[in-house]
């Protein structure tokens, strides 16, 4: 059995400095986000999105990033999933970009609000056929018997709206309002970089955290 405990690396590849980094930490995230991209990074778009239910306990799940703006960061899903109803009850989370092979991660918190009509049918609109039928066909989070519910209900709704699937009622998109951020470069010796972005009195302020 492999010793985990020995699994190690050192970060060298980059620093994150106060003068080098914006001050609006949207156009950091938008920079760094462009530069995963431009490395063909697999992936580059992925978030892990961790919410809290009712019960005081976490849980976590990767979806994909649609958007970002001064109003925040977008991203869609079933709003009757487990992290739709976590969402409705306790309407505060938490996102993680974590590029490996920038050595680099992101986080953002604050408060989650749906996005409009309006921008969830522009989206849906977007989405390739089978996406669109797929929304229909999966009771996302709930128990089912077996994969042939889904393959049933995906030919089912097929045969019901053919080319033009319209949006599910239950379907639609997030947006996380942020109130902070945090960004982490790997350094050697793990004396990493943490620069902090909190809001305070409308305005972001930033300051380092020690790794």
């Amino acid at each position: 059995m492999t010793d985990i405990s020995q699994l190690r690396k050192s970060y060298e590849r980059a620093e994150l400095s106060e003068d080098a980094s914006h001050a609006d930490p949207l156009q950091q995230f938008a920079k760094w986000l462009q530069e995963a991209i431009a490395g063909q990074l697999p992936e580059p778009n992925a978030m892990t999105l961790a919410t809290v239910g009712s019960d005081m306990r976490p849980s976590t799940r990767v979806v994909l990033i649609k958007g970002y703006d001064e109003r925040g960061i977008c991203w869609y899903t079933n709003y009757e999933s487990r992290k739709g109803q976590q969402l409705a009850g306790n309407p505060y989370a938490a996102l993680q970009f974590h590029w490996v092979e920038l050595e680099r991660v992101v986080r953002i918190e604050g408060r989650v609000v749906k996005t409009s009509t309006e921008e969830s049918d522009a989206y849906f609109a977007t989405r390739p056929l089978d996406s669109r039928i797929g929304a229909w066909a999966s009771p996302q989070s709930q128990p089912i018997s077996g994969r042939s519910v889904l393959v049933a209900n995906a030919a089912k709704y097929s045969a019901q709206f053919m080319l033009n699937p319209p949006r599910p009622p239950h379907w639609g998109g997030y947006r996380l309002v942020p109130d902070r951020w945090e960004f982490w470069q790997g350094r050697k010796s793990r004396l990493h970089d943490r620069l902090r972005y909190s809001l305070v009195n409308g305005a972001w302020v930033r300051d380092r955290l020690a790794p």
